[in-house]
């Protein structure tokens, strides 16, 4: 007897929890029709095509071919298998050497020519589409409408068109996070550490973005990536898009982020989302300058070459080269070496 395991995936908005149960009854009328024994079904729900190691259906479906649990997949098509062409050869690899065939309603029993095949043209439709939402986000933002998620100080602006579907991308200001913003670059300008500042937020029971506690690095960031509070350019009434691009890392699945060059940064001036002022604003840009000549001259400026320069005698080891006028400049602001350096790691 035939053992046949099902295999469904749905993967965007687009698509509908219910897809998966329109798949599996597919499925269920083929292998009736070919009197398979249906051992088994395995989905993954919401998830994208592009890569199997996050997809924990697929990877169960693969331990139980290494098994015998069964010796036929059957899906709707290749595609929902998997997007991507070497995951889809090597799941072909796997499955071959485990003595499973692979049958879709598309494309019939699966062969060495249509994983070729369907793998470049799987490949080929995941990269226009890329190409296509960058596109369409870039149009977005020049319009001034938000091309990414929400940060804090804002919401997202419900409004509908006149056919009454959803307009994306509009934000608008929450007040009183909007206070608390200006707060942070106010006491940031005037020499208060970031770790100082989410401690006192903290205290005073001030939730931070998301509902979560601050940290310091929700207030610092990265400059040149353009997070954290006092490195987001919104606050001043310009949006920046794409920043930052995101590939696959093949070995793990997950996407990490790459800077792009500046000449590839869009800009747009959003006035009506600006919370601080251009006073406020190039004030934190002084201080963080100030910062970098002080700090930018130590060989191991990290995290952990922080950690390291203040394991002695709670004294940086580059403290010597530093010019007594900067030592005046970080006491005068409140910044001591013990707590202040600290706040900058």
């Amino acid at each position: 007897m035939t053992r046949a395991a099902l295999y469904a995936r749905y993967s965007s908005d687009n698509q509908r929890e219910a897809s998966i149960e329109d798949q599996f009854r597919l499925c269920r009328e083929r292998a009736g029709q070919e009197r398979w024994e249906i051992v088994g079904s395995y989905e993954d729900a919401a998830i994208s095509g592009s890569s199997t190691i996050l997809r924990p259906g697929i990877q169960r479906l693969m331990r139980d071919a290494k098994h015998g649990e069964f010796n036929i997949l059957l899906a709707e098509a290749l595609d929902r298998i998997s997007r991507d062409q070497a995951d889809v050869a090597t799941l072909y690899k796997q499955l071959k050497f485990a003595g499973v065939s692979i049958v879709t309603l598309a494309e019939g029993e699966i062969s060495e020519l249509h994983v070729g095949l369907k793998g470049t043209m799987n490949a080929l439709f995941l990269k226009d589409l890329a190409m296509k939402t960058h596109r369409g986000l870039r149009g977005r933002v020049e319009k001034g409408k938000a091309g990414g998620g929400l940060c804090y100080g804002y919401k997202v602006l419900k409004k509908l068109d006149a056919n009454g579907e959803p307009i994306r991308g509009d934000r608008e200001v929450v007040p009183e996070e909007a206070e608390i913003v200006r707060r942070i670059f106010r006491e940031f300008a005037s020499g208060k550490s970031p770790k100082a500042i989410a401690a006192d937020l903290n205290r005073e029971n001030i939730p931070g973005p998301l509902g979560r506690v601050w940290g310091d690095t929700s207030i610092r960031g990265h400059r040149s990536r353009g997070t954290g509070i006092i490195n987001n350019e919104l606050y001043a009434g310009v949006l920046v898009w794409n920043r930052l691009r995101f590939v696959k890392d093949p070995s793990t699945g997950k996407r990490v982020s790459r800077p792009n060059p500046e000449s590839a940064w869009i800009r747009t001036d959003v006035p009506h989302l600006r919370i601080v002022d251009d006073n406020l604003w190039n004030a934190a840009r002084e201080r963080q300058i100030q910062i970098s000549a002080i700090f930018g001259s130590c060989p191991a400026n990290t995290r952990e070459g922080r950690a390291k320069r203040l394991h002695l005698s709670g004294k940086p080891a580059c403290f010597s080269s530093l010019r007594f006028s900067h030592l005046r400049v970080l006491r005068r602001q409140g910044w001591h070496h013990r707590a202040g350096a600290a706040g900058l790691s």
